[in-house]
């Protein structure tokens, strides 16, 4: 299922093929202070309608993972990095997507805080 998403501004926007029916709610630092709900894609799934050249991105501990955002109205819609296997995965907030039921969703605790 492909889905639009993107920041509240509209300046971020991008669309993501995938079935979401959950979602995962990290405690690290960043994703519990900006209440972000996850899922995790390939990169070929999702297309950026928006240039990489207009997002801003923000890198910390390890900098595995690009955390990647609205330089206007600050929102964050996605983080980009890695997956186990070494292949390029996108981490999208559910948040920023059109038409999902978020008390649909079965949420699925991780404990980032602890690596």
């Amino acid at each position: 299922m492909s889905h639009k998403g993107g920041c509240h501004c509209g300046r971020v926007a991008f669309e993501v093929d995938a079935d979401i029916a959950t979602a995962i709610e990290c405690n690290c630092s960043i994703c519990s202070k900006k209440g972000h709900l996850l899922a995790f894609v390939p990169a070929s799934n999702v297309v950026l309608r928006t240039p990489e050249s207009a997002l801003s991105t923000y890198t910390f501990n390890t900098h595995r993972i690009r955390h990647q955002f609205c330089p206007v109205c600050g929102i964050a819609p996605f983080g980009r990095g890695t997956d186990r296997e070494g292949n390029e995965t996108f981490a999208v907030n559910v948040r920023c997507l059109e038409g999902v039921d978020l008390r649909s969703l079965e949420i699925q605790s991780f404990d980032g805080r602890s690596l």
